[in-house]
């Protein structure tokens, strides 16, 4: 189609036809950050690429994270220094492709009289942490006194206080990385689609050779021939390889981060800050986001399904009590969480069964006897190795298959994500307030879209309506939404309101007042019917109903 975005509702049908006409090289499951990395990859390597995912792009864990793109100062303690250096590299290389999504953030370590780690042995470990990022971190650690503790942040609590650590890392918006790096993918040839299921995988001569598709907006299904399958679903990766072998011992010991968010205001933290949990002594967070703080994470071992972790009131009345006790002012309750949200992390189970603060972050890419490629553990921070080392393999068993040479690696951690060309933001945002940007609206765009901020202003062009804010004293324009269904591939509310623009997370009551006219905005793009327009309100509200569950029985 002629004007066609790689990267759209229409794409997304093509790219199943497309899928279904001929055998590709490799098929991936699983579309959020380490699967949109591999089908990055593959692609920029020549290979003829296809991803599909059950939901959204991102929709699981990638999109639950606690939205830090860090080193790991907490995995000095486990003695994984290996981990450490890998995860700093990878701090610098995101910061530079995608410096619009991936910012610096300053952080303060406080220590206490008779805490679990003393003064000197954070010094130590923060001279550690510098020298395993090659002293190329955004800024070297510095170490303040009491005194200075208090004056850089006057609400954390002041009895015991012996100094803190002053020390960088950077925080990223976890959703949007995952759709800039799959855009990224499709721009490089991979065909891709959210909402198509794998029901079941071809096996043709005892070896794994491609899936049976499910589109699940349409129920129509599909047949995909490929040489290679990777399963790259995170907490879904079991039972993927039970597709494959029905009998097969489990590879995953999933644990739960639960995070909750509050207005920034009554915690009054000034920095993002590392503390120990008082309830059980596990390194925690409590990190700025705009005009809320959120408070993370659990960890503990997952009790569900991945399709429905949820965060309960025992959860939030650990983080609050946690964040009360860091910054005793604040007195949060219940009634002052805005929003909420957890992750299942897919750790690699061990034979020696420790806490789940413990387990491992290491990443492990297994091969069945059938074939199914399966990358499992790993972090957000090192999604990009973790998706060169599975290609790696995939490349390995292309030449076996057919003598072709082992494609060399791309520059992955040289070329910009989408938007990330500019590295200088603020002349981004002063180009699009001249462009009639309100001051707010013109930071938000560039913190969302980077240099491609002007293509959403394009659209306001096109229609003045679109420049409008979607909720009063916010910065989203109602062009947003148009420029997710047409260049994001959202094709339903959620996608909207909780991956591409945030406000279910950002406003107390998930924007509920703005979504009718999200959907009636979606209708005659997506060409939905009344029926289909009253379903996704319907599963919208449900989602709202499910984030607020935890009120009804908390203590906190």
């Amino acid at each position: 189609m002629a004007g066609e975005s790689p990267f759209s509702y229409q794409s997304r049908a093509s790219a199943l036809d497309s899928m279904a006409e001929g055998s590709v090289d490799v098929l991936v499951i699983g579309g959020g950050i380490t699967g949109a990395g591999i089908a990055r990859d593959a692609a920029l390597r020549g290979f003829r690429t296809a991803l599909v995912d059950k939901s959204d792009f991102g929709a699981g864990t990638s999109s639950h994270s606690s939205r830090l793109i860090h080193g790991g100062i907490r995995y000095l303690e486990q003695g994984a220094l290996h981990l450490v250096f890998e995860a700093s590299h990878e701090r610098r290389v995101l910061l530079r492709i995608a410096p619009h999504l991936v910012r610096p953030l300053a952080f303060l370590f406080p220590i206490y009289k008779g805490g679990r780690v003393p003064g000197w042995k954070l010094r130590a470990g923060m001279w550690l942490y510098d020298i395993l990022s090659s002293f190329r971190n955004v800024k070297r650690h510095r170490w303040l006194r009491a005194k200075n503790v208090r004056r850089e942040e006057p609400a954390l609590r002041d009895k015991g206080l012996v100094g803190a650590a002053l020390y960088y890392d950077a925080q990223v918006d976890d959703a949007r990385l995952v759709i800039a790096t799959m855009r990224a993918a499709a721009r490089a040839g991979a065909l891709v689609a959210n909402y198509a299921e794998i029901t079941s995988l071809l096996k043709p001569d005892g070896r794994v050779r491609g899936a049976i598709v499910r589109d699940v907006l349409t129920g129509q299904t599909v047949m995909i021939r490929a040489n290679v399958v990777v399963n790259a679903t995170g907490p879904w990766s079991d039972e993927v390889r039970r597709l494959d072998d029905p009998h097969g011992a489990l590879l995953l010991r999933p644990t739960k981060g639960a995070h909750a968010a509050v207005p920034r205001r009554r915690i009054a933290n000034e920095h993002a800050v590392t503390l120990f949990s008082p309830i059980d002594g596990r390194v925690m967070f409590v990190l700025p986001w705009g005009d809320l703080s959120y408070i993370g994470t659990t960890d503990t071992d997952a009790d569900s399904s991945p399709d429905s972790p949820g965060v309960t009131a025992a959860d939030v009345t650990y983080l609050l009590r946690s964040a009360n006790a860091a910054f005793p002012d604040a007195h949060l309750t219940a009634k002052d969480v805005v929003s909420v949200w957890a992750g299942l992390r897919p750790l690699l189970r061990q034979d020696k069964q420790t806490n789940p603060s413990g387990v491992s972050r290491e990443h492990q890419v297994i091969e069945s006897p059938h074939g199914l490629i399966t990358i499992a553990g790993g972090k957000l921070t090192t999604y990009r190795v973790m998706a060169r080392d599975v290609v790696d393999r995939v490349a390995k068993r292309l030449r076996e298959l057919d003598g072709r040479p082992v494609a060399g690696r791309p520059p992955t951690d040289r070329l910009p994500l989408p938007g990330g060309e500019a590295a200088e933001l603020q002349i981004l945002i002063e180009a699009a307030r001249a462009r009639g940007a309100a001051d707010v609206t013109a930071q938000h765009l560039i913190a969302y879209y980077g240099s491609e901020a002007a293509a959403v202003l394009n659209l306001v062009e096109r229609e003045r309506a679109l420049g409008a804010p979607m909720v009063r004293g916010r910065p989203e324009i109602w062009a947003e939404v148009v420029y997710a269904v047409e260049r994001e591939m959202a094709m339903r509310v959620q996608d909207v309101m909780i991956r591409r623009l945030h406000l279910f997370y950002e406003t107390r009551d998930q924007a509920r007042d703005v979504v009718a006219a999200v959907a009636a905005r979606m209708k005659p793009l997506l060409g939905w019917d009344d029926v289909r327009e009253a379903e996704e309100l319907r599963d919208y509200f449900g989602l709202v109903q499910q984030a607020q569950a935890f009120r009804r029985n908390s203590k906190a």
